[in-house]
């Protein structure tokens, strides 16, 4: 064993290979502006995305017909966002291969807190390693870099914008009223109870009144569903129950959590789930949430039939739709 150990010897470190930029006056001013450029790309990238945030408008739809303003803005978007990531991120690793000191550099070990000579040497190496990395002397590069850096540290804030404001009392009040018809969305026909068969779901708005046009901030917060189910599965308080009508009952379709769009009803279960964040709601007990984050049950809208026997609401919904922001009226 002692006769193996003996014939081991310390291979030690390649032979150091200088790179053309480390003794080419030429190289590195290329590799420099090859750096620069990468993060002027990067800047340009930034910009992009700026620009598409905020001033992509209809006018663009002149421009480019095939993709329309939404689309055209979330692609212009995503291409500004992954450009100014992509170039950023490319300029450091140039600049790191081509023009940082690459020789291995040992650091002994040594107690938590070094005494204060070693802290001074510490600061001494640590700016003879800015030095060598060419930081002051190369504005090109820093200048550039402070550029993108810059524009890339608003793209943050400029979304901080889709956060707010509040909605506080907008969604206190919806179109619907009492003595309103409730019709088919698509469509707009009014709709009675026999349209409806055990099981079946329909989602409905209220009908529009003479001269009036529906608005997306409308359709947002009165989509209802209609789900029929047998009077006798139903398991409410008298009071919830008399908002129901021969086993058809209605609920917002937003989202008592984040405010997605209900789209999935379990026929087996009586459930509705939310498929963005799996909310799911009973039905048979007034849309309960029984799983997901949701806090409260979806608002319930009490219906009745008008004279000519179609479905109408029996008054406003008593409480506000949509998610539990904070500052909300929650009664």
């Amino acid at each position: 064993m002692s006769n193996e150990l003996e014939a081991i010897s310390d291979p030690g470190l390649p032979a150091h290979v200088h790179r053309k930029a480390d003794h080419d006056p030429i190289a590195e001013k290329k590799a420099e502006r090859q750096v620069a450029i990468l993060f002027l790309l990067s800047a340009a990238g930034t910009i992009l995305f700026i620009y598409s945030y905020i001033w992509i408008s209809q006018d663009l739809f002149i421009y480019l017909p095939v993709l329309g303003t939404t689309n055209a803005k979330q692609l212009f978007l995503g291409l500004g966002l992954a450009t100014s990531l992509f170039f950023i991120g490319a300029g450091a690793i140039h600049w790191a291969k081509t023009l940082m000191p690459d020789e291995e550099v040992i650091a002994m070990r040594h107690e938590m807190r070094s005494d204060d000579e070693d802290r001074a040497a510490l600061v001494k190496s640590a700016k003879e390693g800015a030095a060598a990395a060419g930081l002051g002397r190369r504005s090109l590069i820093k200048r550039t870099m402070g550029l993108s850096l810059g524009l890339i540290g608003l793209s943050p804030l400029l979304l901080l914008r889709d956060l707010g404001p509040l909605p506080a009392k907008e969604f206190d009040t919806t179109s619907w009223e009492k003595g309103t018809r409730l019709v088919t969305d698509p469509g707009n026909r009014p709709i009675k109870p026999s349209d409806l068969e055990v099981g079946a779901v329909a989602q409905v708005l209220p009908q529009l009144r003479a001269g009036e046009e529906r608005t997306l901030n409308n359709i947002g917060k009165d989509a209802v569903l209609l789900i029929r189910l047998r009077p006798e599965e139903f398991q409410l308080t008298p009071e919830k129950l008399a908002m129901t009508h021969e086993g058809i009952i209605a609920f917002s379709k937003i989202c008592s959590h984040m405010g997605c769009a209900i789209a999935l009803y379990e026929q087996q279960t009586k459930h509705l789930l939310c498929p963005c964040h799996q909310s799911t709601f009973d039905v048979p007990r007034g849309a309960k949430v029984i799983f997901g984050p949701a806090a409260r049950p979806l608002p319930q809208l009490g219906i009745s039939v008008d004279s000519e026997g179609y479905l109408v609401a029996q008054n406003p919904f008593s409480e506000p739709v949509g998610p539990s922001f904070w500052e909300r009226n929650t009664k």
